[in-house]
């Protein structure tokens, strides 16, 4: 029997300089492949000279936006670092060549003809771009600032991290929870002597209570206070949008994913809601013994819909036979298993609508929409209503536990919030581990590369957390929660099992 918590040496002149704006149109070359007079440039690629636009091939694609060059398919692009190129390269261990140093006419002749300052053919994979003399000009004057360039909050002895969480309404208690967590996770961290000799700086805005007022203070956090990657916001009014404003500048976010659903730069490390229903539906199946055509997906509110029509997707592709997702609006609904996407008033009142028509399925939903609601449950649904959570207590270690105890005990933290105090941790713990990995020349693509290269990070709070390719929740699945009335009493009746992939 388990009984769940209620509510599971240049100081700033470091900065680059802000480029001219030849710099800035050669980096818009650089990134994008586009001429300065927004004419359409031409690439030349492999023995054959097929020619594709340069927007196809620009040279961010292969050497990165910080230039490094990042080992692909056998191929690894050159550092452009210009201070390495003006000095020679020296010998080359792959052939044992030696280069000269690049000057600017050599430079464009390797850029346009694929020939290095020595007359040696460099590796086909490298595009020859049809520039003009002034594309040229800008692209060589961006090369030069290349290596010194850095990502908005990067400093010499700070790295300034961002969130938004509301000061005011409904939202404020949970943003001073989360505030606190931040601080002082941020805290330990430096007195630790930071990350890569660097102080971890937080800052706080305040979202406020629209979308109009949520989206200034985003802009301010990224444009005016310069932050490298966000943490843990609380914008919910931003759902719909949030993916779409951070990816011009591609922001680094960790934290929970937006409805509107994730981006590649935005990640959740708690598993998303089509995941944790999906693992219901295996207990549903599993331990109750539901047949392919038992299970319905209900949801409430326009919101869910998306969400409701992908979990029916996964669904038939692990060999389920939902009949059509189905918005409730006050009535009973048929099936003798019911996935509901809603909140918690919604769930009790499609549960009392099922009592008053005699019916009495299986209803499944995530903790996290509907855990408020089932104390007002009557006592005819014991042991009908099953929850996924993330974590439980028992995935808890002794270390994590000291860990969270120590955190409430330094910021005053009520235990009955340590569902929102974890996922905060989680959160912290991801972005800490990611920016170890990166080393002291930090840039949001080379972060947003670590975190996808994360894998089994323990917290001691939560089942093993990690990415991959195209995986952006740290979790793969969620446990399954039986609840017991009057209570309510709540049972783990299934472990965390990650959710198979769909054939």
């Amino acid at each position: 029997m388990l009984v769940l918590l209620a509510s599971l040496s240049l100081g700033t002149s470091a900065l680059a300089l802000d480029l001219t704006d030849q710099e800035q149109a050669g980096k818009r070359l650089y990134r994008e492949g586009i001429s300065s007079s927004d004419a359409q440039l031409q690439a030349r690629v492999g023995a054959s000279d097929m020619t594709v636009p340069a927007s196809v091939l620009p040279c961010a694609s292969c050497h990165g936006n910080d230039g490094r060059g990042r080992a692909e398919s056998g191929v690894r692009p050159p550092n452009l670092d210009w201070q390495r190129l003006a000095l020679g390269q020296g010998v080359r261990e792959a052939n044992g060549r030696s280069y000269p140093a690049y000057s600017d006419s050599s430079l464009a002749r390797a850029i346009q003809q694929g020939v290095d300052p020595a007359g040696n053919r460099l590796d086909p994979a490298m595009p020859r771009f049809e520039l003009t003399l002034a594309d040229q000009r800008n692209l060589t004057a961006y090369l030069k600032r290349l290596a010194q360039e850095r990502d908005p909050g990067v400093d010499e002895g700070v790295l300034r991290i961002g969130t938004l969480l509301p000061a005011t309404g409904p939202l404020a208690e949970a943003g001073q929870v989360v505030r606190a967590v931040l601080e002082d996770g941020l805290a330990q961290l430096n007195q630790q002597g930071g990350i890569h000799g660097r102080r971890l700086e937080l800052v706080v805005l305040d979202p406020g209570y629209q979308p109009d007022s949520a989206e200034r203070a985003l802009q301010k956090l990224l444009e005016q206070q310069r932050v490298f990657a966000l943490v843990s916001p609380l914008v919910p009014m931003l759902d719909q949008r949030l993916a779409t404003l951070l990816a011009p500048q591609n922001v680094p976010l960790i934290g929970s994913t937006p409805r509107s659903g994730g981006s590649a730069q935005i990640f959740d490390p708690l598993p998303g809601l089509p995941v944790q229903l999906l693992s219901l539906a295996g207990h549903a199946r599993e331990a109750l013994g539901l047949a392919p055509g038992d299970l319905r997906v209900v949801y409430a509110g326009n919101e869910q819909a998306g969400v409701a029509e992908q979990v029916r997707d996964s669904l038939l592709q692990q060999g389920w036979a939902p009949p059509a997702v189905q918005a409730f609006d006050g009535q009973a609904v048929d099936g003798q298993g019911i996935l509901f996407l809603g909140r918690a008033q919604a769930f009790a009142e499609l549960a009392a609508a099922l009592q008053a028509a005699g019916r009495q399925p299986y209803l499944f939903a995530a903790s996290s929409q509907v855990a408020g609601g089932v104390a007002r449950l009557p006592e005819q649904w014991s042991q009908r209503v099953f929850l996924a959570y993330p974590y439980v207590p028992e995935d808890w270690t002794e270390q994590g536990l000291a860990s969270l105890a120590g955190l409430q005990q330094r910021q005053g933290l009520d235990p009955r919030q340590a569902s929102l105090q974890v996922n905060t941790l989680c959160a912290l713990r991801l972005l800490s581990e990611a920016l170890k990995q990166i080393g002291r020349d930090a840039s949001r693509e080379q972060l947003i590369a670590a975190l996808e290269g994360l894998h089994d990070v323990s917290t001691g709070l939560t089942p093993a957390l990690g990415f991959g390719p195209g995986r952006r929740q740290g979790m793969a699945g969620a446990h399954v929660v039986a609840v017991a009335l009057p209570g309510p009493r709540f049972t783990s009746v299934s472990p965390y099992r990650p959710v198979p992939d769909s054939p």
